[in-house]
């Protein structure tokens, strides 16, 4: 199968480089993830028409690509991904077209200093949780548009100013959410660790069911403790994400609620992709309000006393 798709890739890209290279309006983008899809639409404007990759709703950490996917991905005159390994098995896929048809990684924007490691020299990819770090990231969206479309590069320069500067006061916002509950209330558990630039940058204590990537899995010594911690301290609320499955979170209440401590779903949370068109997520500023919003309201109300002894 994997000599079949290099096949494909190869002659594809052939195909695509018989072409004239000349861009034509609008940019044809395609963004791995719906949330590097909002972030391309944001700067380009209608000077682009861009896919996403991924659909709403899919684990990007998961994903495998199609023939059809990669008949996309050649045809593109822009590849858009958000690197740092966050699309983890489509990799060497992109690495190979990568070499062929223009393509950039925004992640690569954010100076390393400011992001989290997670070992092996590895970064966690989910920098767009933090509004003011991903505000890095326009620039650098902007850059390979005008390398296409230099008659258009000034707008293209607005654009990510625009958007960068809506990201600021996005930041601004959320903190100003926050401050609506205690720091001892501030705690945010989900079903895999994807809030942790979240956590830092807005003071939340964030726990993960599961790792950076959705591809480890959670052993019964990290479940149990994570019910202990649950119980002692009384957390009100945990939460699902709409592109993990819950199954995990559910074990978590129902393990507290052994232990006589009753803890509510304090709702759903947009994590690795954004919502559908017209469902309160489709934008990356409307999914972390969204997120918000829910956190703020779920552990803003205090839990119920726990019977447990233990």
């Amino acid at each position: 199968m994997l000599q079949f798709l290099n096949f494909v890739v190869v002659f594809l890209l052939f195909v695509a480089s018989s072409k004239t290279s000349q861009a034509a309006k609008p940019i044809r983008v395609v963004a791995t993830t719906t949330v590097v899809a909002d972030l391309v639409e944001q700067v380009g404007g209608d000077l682009v028409v861009v896919e996403s990759l991924m659909a709403d709703g899919v684990d990007p950490h998961s994903y495998r690509a199609t023939p059809r996917d990669i008949d996309r991905l050649v045809r593109a005159d822009l590849i858009v991904a958000n690197g740092l390994h966050l699309e983890g098995k489509l990799a060497e896929l992109l690495e190979r077209i990568g070499r062929k048809r223009p393509f950039v990684a925004v992640g690569d924007a954010v100076p390393k200093t400011q992001l989290l490691p997670i070992g092996n020299d590895l970064f966690d990819p989910h920098i767009w949780f933090d509004a003011k770090l991903w505000s890095c990231c326009p620039p650098a969206v902007a850059g390979a548009l005008s390398k296409l479309d230099a008659k258009s590069a000034e707008q293209y320069r607005q654009g990510a100013t625009k958007y960068a500067a809506e990201l600021l006061e996005l930041d601004r916002t959320i903190r100003q959410k926050f401050e609506t509950i205690p720091r001892q209330r501030r705690v945010l558990i989900t079903a895999h660790d994807a809030f942790r630039y979240f956590g830092r940058a807005y003071g939340i204590e964030v726990v993960g069911v599961q790792g950076t990537s959705t591809e480890s899995e959670a052993g019964l010594a990290d479940m149990n403790q994570l019910v202990d911690t649950i119980v002692t301290r009384r957390i009100p609320a945990v939460f699902v994400e709409t592109s993990v499955s819950d199954r995990n979170v559910t074990a978590l209440i129902e393990g507290a609620s052994a232990r006589g401590h009753t803890v509510r779903l304090g709702g759903r949370l947009y994590s690795d992709a954004l919502g559908p068109v017209g469902e309160g997520g489709d934008t990356l500023e409307r999914a972390l309000l969204s997120n918000v919003d829910t956190i703020v309201e779920a552990l803003r109300v205090p839990s119920t006393p726990s019977n447990s002894f233990e």
